[in-house]
């Protein structure tokens, strides 16, 4: 592997963590604890985002009676490992996350005004930073030696309707968090190779 800069690079046991001997997992083992979860984002916020919005909102869900109004709105094959993981998360975004941009980004708010003149912009903006985002929050949990599980398969309207009834947020991933059972640890599944992918222009 050739890289940027030997200085910066993580070493291979970091980068095999990370990604190339990573697993999703359907099933968990262990405990994270408030302090973990927390460490999650305190790696994740640090991903780039535009204008340093860092529109992604995390909600944890540890109470039995979230827990369960969560599991009832996600699909058939999601509900039984959801119920039974150390941690979930519910990853939204903050629907008014151009409001915040005096914290985000003092001193330069002039784009500002091109999304409070259209909301459509800065929805799609705000849900396509928070995209970003979750890719970093799942890569974060893995540097902290956990395994994750993110899923699509739900209703978020109704995940939305119990969790965040005001529209403040919009769901749109839900991730378990855990030690990965041995059963998870296994061969990897296929990946596009570099050609299949990539070109130069």
């Amino acid at each position: 592997m050739t890289v940027a800069s030997q200085e910066f690079q993580a070493d291979t046991a970091t980068l095999n963590a990370i990604f190339g001997e990573a697993r999703t997992a359907n099933a968990f083992t262990g405990e994270v604890t408030e302090e973990q979860a927390q460490e999650i984002y305190e790696l994740a916020k640090f991903g780039p985002t535009a204008f340093n919005s860092q529109p992604l909102r995390v909600t944890y869900v540890r109470s039995g009676e979230a827990r369960a109004t969560l599991v009832d709105a996600l699909s058939n094959g999601n509900k039984a490992k959801t119920a039974a993981a150390p941690l979930v998360a519910i990853l939204s975004y903050d629907t008014a996350w151009h409001e915040q941009w005096d914290n985000f980004l003092p001193g330069y708010n002039a784009p500002k005004a091109m999304y409070d003149a259209d909301a459509d912009f800065a929805a799609s903006t705000g849900n396509n930073n928070a995209h970003l985002q979750a890719g970093y929050f799942m890569l974060a949990a893995r540097s902290l030696g956990f395994a994750v599980g993110p899923m699509t398969g739900a209703d978020f309207s109704a995940i939305d309707a119990s969790f965040f009834p005001e529209g403040e947020q919009k769901s749109f991933l839900v991730v378990n968090i855990g030690q990965p059972a041995e059963s998870e640890i296994g061969s990897p599944k296929a990946r596009f190779d570099y050609e299949a992918v990539v070109r130069t222009v």
